[in-house]
């Protein structure tokens, strides 16, 4: 017999208004384990090199995960750890292309990272890209964000700058931690993982997901709450698109909810 699906996973990838497409993401449910996993890179570097950048970061996780949740006797530590494991790969391959490529080439990835072990989320992030949870009726980010966002926005609630001044900040979006092949300098990996319940959305994101507010995320998502993954995640790509935002920056979107048991 067929194993009962876990979760309810929904992919988007659009180019938004750049030249070229530098997120991936991808996603893998382990039905029989009931465990699976969703991870999003973010690239930069320039021509060619972000695209490379974000397909090594995923490539490095696919490697590090899929080696422990393809494995008949599944060791749930060794999963959680692979999740580390999986940032200094994709580390290492970046240092590694970076020589190779020399004159100065200064590829990087963020990374976000989930794995799911029942109704256990696990995750790792470096840089900006987002992992809301909705529940209850409204939505939070869950991960650190590894740019100059929150000290920014913390100079709206000193008073210091009006929102509207902190969400065009040129600064607003240099990272803080990234992947890059050198030192990393911050990573959110929490050891313990967050309980979820049935009625629990997940919404990870590249950062051009943040077109939208996240009163508007919340609304959109709220608007949605009953229906398949995919349809809020196709909600969500139409409310940014919406926006016609003439520097749109390529965007991902992962939706994960727990299936109906």
């Amino acid at each position: 017999m067929l194993a009962t699906p876990a979760y309810d996973v929904a992919l988007i990838l659009n180019q938004g208004q750049r030249d070229t497409q530098e997120d991936a993401i991808a996603a893998r449910m382990f039905d029989a384990a009931d465990a699976g996993y969703v991870v999003i890179a973010d690239g930069m570097g320039g021509h060619e090199a972000g695209e490379v950048a974000s397909s090594l970061v995923v490539a490095a996780w696919r490697e590090a995960l899929d080696a422990e949740l393809e494995s008949d006797t599944l060791s749930e530590r060794a999963a959680i750890d692979a999740l580390p494991l999986a940032a200094m790969q994709a580390n290492a391959l970046i240092s590694n292309r970076n020589e190779e490529q020399g004159d100065g080439c200064n590829m990087g990835s963020t990374l976000l990272g989930t794995l799911l072990l029942g109704q256990r989320l696990f995750w790792i992030s470096i840089g900006d890209s987002p992992l809301y949870l909705f529940r209850d009726g409204g939505l939070m980010q869950i991960n650190e964000d590894h740019s100059m966002a929150p000290m920014i926005d913390a100079q709206v609630a000193d008073g210091t700058l009006t929102e509207a001044q902190a969400r065009s900040h040129p600064d607003r979006n240099q990272l803080t931690s990234v992947i890059m092949g050198g030192a990393i300098p911050k990573v959110d990996c929490p050891e313990d993982p967050l309980a979820m319940t049935a009625a629990d959305i997940l919404i990870l994101g590249s950062d051009g997901l943040q077109t939208l507010t996240d009163d508007e995320l919340q609304a959109v998502v709220g608007s949605h709450a009953q229906a398949l993954a995919q349809e809020i995640a196709e909600a969500l790509q139409q409310a940014v698109l919406a926006k016609n935002n003439p520097d749109q920056d390529n965007l991902s979107i992962a939706v994960v909810k727990l299936a109906k048991q």
